[in-house]
């Protein structure tokens, strides 16, 4: 049976398998949701199961637990290891959805739920065309699995689990459906992620709210003096102005920037999907260099004093706020960190008194095209499709991506098949039926080229 006629005739229990997965608010940011991270890593390990692979158990580590599964073939065969991730984001705000996020529904053509898309609906791809590949007897190669529940917090647990798990994750390469394509009739592979630095910042004036009208003008504003720090670290050419920041960002080679320029893009349906009438970026360089291949700075959120209902007159003792920096490969994420804590220290006035918390992050990282597995994707896509895939970098993050290499000393393949429209972390996720159906034949070719 073709791989085709096996989706059609499967398709009602593909999503039946999805939806049982999807009802399950696995979220990794919730304490309140520890039971339900736990029941969703048993689902999975059943569905693994049930797809044939030869094992599959859930692993204990330092936070959430993680689902590890295999398929053996041979001991000579090569092994290819899949990664996804089983928690999702919250789905606040809730009066935004127009569904229930966590009660699947089918609407033209989609499946809307929180996690439909991330990265529950591109995990079960890659399940079910392994499921495939066993139950025709095409499978050629051994297949290990690793789900784990951690992901949208920054995998703090992942790092540990690798170093104590370096025997049994052994493969020779991975593969991840976690990244998204350039639009559902241009098909593409990321080749490359932008690394992450984030950092809480706290602002302390005076040692406790004051009448604004007693104390405005003698006292200073910890939301006023957060806001003025934070409006000197990008300059007004778009560059961020932290000392030594880009000593280790390469240029963007003619030939890459050439690449880019191919790439189809319309601005102005860019700014309209997103609803602005212009963009802003880092001076000298195209939209999708910006996103993709140069750093940012971002303030993620900022709060303090009185946000209630009506007014309130007063002067707050304290100010916060959330920022990240996207970094480019070989810009180390830890000494970024240092550099920015430095500098806002250097900056904070004696007025007021600043502290400056690290927290996750993660290096980028790049696939060469020459990489076998890389190839024999670019078939899966071919094939899928109906058009060979550009080769792009992403400007998002995974920085577990490095960390495989790092601590596992292997290359991944980032087989990724969301869209911009599928507005994961977003209200009213959703993931194209049409795609779902692509990306499993994609990943069965994979599959059939690699091991050939």
């Amino acid at each position: 049976m073709d791989i085709r006629q096996y989706i059609q005739e499967n398709e009602p229990r593909f999503l039946d398998e999805l939806f049982s997965l999807i009802r399950i608010p696995s979220i990794s940011a919730l304490p309140e949701h520890k039971d339900d991270m736990l029941a969703c890593a048993e689902r999975w390990r059943q569905l693994l199961l049930e797809a044939g692979a030869d094992e599959a158990m859930i692993m204990p580590s330092e936070g959430n637990p993680l689902v590890y599964a295999e398929k053996r073939v041979s001991p000579e065969a090569p092994t290819v290891l899949v990664y996804a991730h089983y928690d999702v984001m919250p789905a606040e705000p809730l009066e935004l959805w127009n569904s229930k996020p966590f009660e699947p529904e089918i609407r033209d053509g989609r499946i809307w739920a929180r996690g439909a898309d991330d990265d529950k609906g591109q995990a079960m791809i890659q399940v079910k065309a392994f499921e495939y590949m066993v139950r025709e007897g095409l499978l050629r190669h051994n297949v290990k699995f690793i789900f784990e529940g951690e992901e949208e917090i920054g995998s703090p647990s992942l790092n540990a689990f690798l170093k104590a798990h370096q025997e049994l994750l052994k493969a020779d390469v991975i593969l991840v459906s976690d990244t998204s394509m350039l639009g559902a009739d241009l098909p593409s592979l990321t080749t490359g992620l932008r690394g992450l630095a984030y950092w809480e910042i706290e602002v302390t004036g005076p040692n406790r709210d004051l009448h604004s009208g007693h104390f405005g003008g003698a006292v200073a504003n910890p939301i006023n003096t957060l806001c003025e720090m934070l409006a000197k670290i990008v300059d007004e050419d778009g560059r961020i102005a932290i000392p030594h920041f880009y000593d280790d960002v390469e240029d963007v080679p003619a030939a890459e920037r050439e690449m880019i320029a191919r790439i189809p893009f319309d601005e102005e349906k860019y700014k309209k999907a997103i609803g602005v009438k212009a963009l802003k970026g880092e001076k000298g360089y195209s939209t999708l260099e910006r996103n993709s291949c140069r750093p940012s700075f971002d303030v993620c959120g900022i709060w303090g004093g009185y946000t209630g209902e009506g007014s309130k007159t007063v002067l707050p003792s304290k100010a916060y706020a959330k920022v990240s920096s996207r970094l480019v490969p070989h810009q180390d994420h830890e000494k970024i960190s240092r550099l920015f804590v430095d500098y806002i220290q250097s900056i904070a006035p004696e007025y007021v008194e600043v502290k400056v918390t690290p927290m996750h992050g993660g290096e980028g990282y790049v696939c060469p095209i020459t990489l076998p597995a890389y190839q024999a994707a670019e078939k899966g896509f071919t094939k899928a499709f109906g058009q060979k895939p550009l080769a792009v970098r992403r400007g998002g993050s995974i920085p577990i991506i490095s960390d495989f290499e790092r601590i596992l000393g292997i290359k991944t393949v980032l087989m990724g098949f969301g869209l911009e429209s599928d507005a994961i972390h977003s209200p009213n996720e959703n993931f194209s039926l049409d795609i779902f159906r692509k990306g499993i034949e994609a990943v069965v070719e994979f599959h059939k080229a690699f091991g050939a």
